[in-house]
C-alpha cells in the first residue's frame, strides 16, 4: 500500500531536505522511491537514513511539494535525522538496499524506531484534494497543461465544499505555482 508522507533526510553537511513521497508502507520496511536527479535521493545514497513523517497539515505537502521550506524539526532518536514538529506519527528508517536501475530508484529500508505525537485526524475530501494537487503541481513536466488545469478546477471544487482555512491557503498556493508553470496566468 502506497501512504503519502514527508520525508526528512539531511545531507551530509546535517541541512534537512523535506520532500513529500508516496512511500511503500509495511511494519518492518518501507520503500522510499525518489527520482535519482533529487535531493532526497542523494541524501539516502551519503546518509543511509531518513525519518518517514506522517501528517494530516496538507499546508506541509503543498509547500514542500513546489519549494524548499525549513520547517520547524526535532532530531531524530535512532537514526541521524530529523523528525517534524507538526508530526502526528514517524519511523526512523536505515537504508537496506538502493535499486537505482530505473529512473526512479527503489530504496528499501528497515523501520528501526517508531514515533507518535497526536493523533491522525485524517482527511477529508478537501484535504484529499489538496494532496491531489500537490502530486499533480509536481508533475508539470509530465502531463498536458489541459489536463493539469482541468484536474484543479475539479479539485478546488471540493476544497471549496469542504475546506477550512488551511485546506483553502494549501490550494490558492499550489494553484498559484502551477498556473506560473504552465504559463497560465
Amino acid at each position: 500500500m502506497i501512504i503519502e508522507s514527508l520525508v526528512t533526510t539531511l545531507d551530509a553537511q546535517g541541512q534537512i531536505n523535506c520532500a513529500p513521497m508516496g512511500v511503500e508502507w509495511g511494519e518492518e520496511h518501507i520503500v522510499i522511491k525518489p527520482y535519482q536527479d533529487t535531493t532526497t535521493y542523494r541524501n539516502l545514497v551519503v546518509t543511509r537514513a531518513a525519518v518517514v513523517n506522517l501528517t494530516d497539515n496538507v499546508w506541509l505537502f503543498a509547500q514542500s511539494a513546489i519549494s524548499h521550506p525549513v520547517f520547524p524539526t526535532r532530531p531524530a532518536l535512532a537514526v541521524r535525522g530529523a523528525v517534524l514538529q507538526d508530526v502526528c506519527s514517524w519511523r526512523e528508517v536505515v537504508v537496506e538496499e538502493i535499486d537505482a536501475q530505473q529512473e526512479r530508484a527503489r530504496i528499501t529500508t528497515r523501520v528501526v524506531h517508531r514515533g507518535f505525537s497526536r493523533e491522525f485526524l485524517g482527511f477529508n475530501r478537501a484535504r484529499h484534494a489538496v494532496l491531489e494537487a500537490a502530486i499533480l503541481a509536481t508533475r508539470t513536466r509530465f502531463f498536458p497543461t489541459e489536463h493539469i488545469l482541468n484536474e484543479f478546477k475539479r479539485l478546488q471544487v471540493l476544497v471549496d465544499k469542504t475546506g477550512g482555512a488551511q485546506e483553502h491557503k494549501a490550494m490558492a498556493l499550489l494553484t498559484e505555482y502551477v498556473r506560473k508553470e504552465l504559463g497560465a496566468v
